[in-house]
């Protein structure tokens, strides 16, 4: 009892908020945050650094926008060392080089803290990187994978995902596919579990879709798509731009809400604009930028219908927050995606790369009426309460040695 009562956790995640990039990583915050509450931690995020990386930024004003090193957000305490990462090139060796360069952080927060777990988020190249740290310092080691390792899987870098997972105590996957992918790669199956991302209640709640509207000076009586995510290629803003069109002509006045800027992926806003002027769109698809998650409410209750046509996802906790909005989801079948959305009274799943298909469903999503209500119960159900509960369990039993307290199928 002594030992689950002094547990303390180092979180390590490269991708975390900060006043430079306050999206990025909104959901290791918002899960980390609240097992804060019940297990001392802090969180190291490593920021990746090249010498040369000022010059890039003269043609990319926007490329790697360095944090302070030390910051304080609420009650955790956020500590980023940099480590050598070329650029393009070389992504081989960056797991190596977060290691290295996190290696004197970690060990001296390990000492001031007295920690045992090193809680890891992504399999690569912080879950590598966290798996060196683990044996080097002795810690007991927990990654999450959350979306990129399948992708990774199929690259070079497959064997130092392999080190990752098989030397992992305890691999979480944000859906029962990243769990499957990460027993695929050498983690035994008892030392596996699924914990989905959470949704905040209190954030993402429903209001009269005409004060929504007005607050946002969009008309009142036209249907409304609305997708909201890093305006990369991976997303899928361009393939909702692309049958538009036709959706048009069967639902006159029709808009699509465009909700988010870059991310660490990239930024496609200048080619979705081109798009957009393309196919003369202008007056149809609504450019919002990025907007706060405090704000992200009022745009989920404004719309009818939430799209999301993307490549990947791991658990995509947009669509969790739209159905707290009381809005139904219209996405691919890939990753978590049929985990999520995994009712037909919650929304319509695609093939993914099937333009006919994506126009289909969201033709019969905006003529379909949808249960408010259910959609915001399935979402209440979802609440980050259990998954926390789940969580601190997990590192209780990984601190004591005991995998027999965790659960393949939790």
């Amino acid at each position: 009892m002594l030992q689950l009562m002094m547990l303390k956790l180092i979180t390590f995640s490269s991708l975390f908020p900060s006043a430079v990039r306050p999206n990025a990583g909104l959901f290791v915050r918002e899960r980390m945050g609240r097992v804060a509450q019940r297990i001392p931690l802090v969180v190291v995020a490593p920021q990746a650094w090249f010498p040369f990386q000022g010059i890039i930024r003269w043609f990319r004003p926007h490329f790697r926008p360095m944090a302070v090193r030390y910051e304080q957000m609420g009650a955790l305490e956020i500590f980023r060392p940099y480590y050598l990462s070329v650029p393009g090139i070389l992504k081989d060796f960056d797991g190596l080089s977060m290691a290295l360069c996190s290696y004197r952080t970690v060990r001296r927060l390990q000492r001031q803290t007295g920690a045992s777990v090193l809680d890891v988020h992504f399999g690569y190249p912080d879950g590598y990187a966290g798996s060196l740290l683990a044996r080097w310092l002795g810690l007991k080691f927990v990654v999450t994978f959350r979306g990129n390792e399948d992708r990774t899987s199929r690259t070079s870098r497959r064997k130092h995902l392999m080190r990752c997972a098989s030397s992992a105590d305890l691999l979480i996957g944000v859906s029962e596919q990243l769990r499957a992918l990460g027993e695929s790669l050498g983690a035994p199956s008892e030392r596996t579990c699924v914990v989905g991302n959470g949704v905040d209640l209190s954030k993402f709640r429903p209001i009269p879709r005409g004060e929504a509207r007005a607050a946002l000076g969009l008309p009142a009586d036209v249907p409304l798509l609305i997708t909201v995510g890093g305006l990369v290629e991976r997303k899928g803003f361009h393939r909702v731009i692309e049958v538009l069109p036709k959706l048009i002509a069967r639902h006159p006045g029709l808009r699509y809400l465009v909700v988010g800027g870059g991310s660490p992926e990239g930024d496609n806003s200048a080619e979705l604009r081109a798009q957009v002027e393309r196919l003369a769109l202008q007056d149809r698809v609504v450019f919002c930028g990025p907007v706060a998650p405090e704000r992200l409410h009022v745009y989920y209750s404004a719309a009818n219908v939430f799209a999301l046509a993307t490549r990947f996802e791991g658990w995509a906790n947009v669509f969790l927050e739209a159905m707290a909005c009381g809005l139904p989801v219209v996405t691919t079948l890939v990753g978590g995606n049929a985990q999520v959305v995994c009712d037909a009274r919650l929304g319509l799943l695609v093939p993914f790369g099937e333009p006919a298909e994506l126009e289909a469903a969201l033709d019969q999503a905006l003529q379909r009426a949808w249960d408010a209500a259910y959609l915001r119960t399935y979402a209440e159900n979802n609440a980050w309460d259990s998954r926390i509960e789940l969580l601190v369990r997990h590192f209780h039993a990984v601190s004591a040695g005991n995998p027999s307290l965790t659960s393949p199928h939790a």
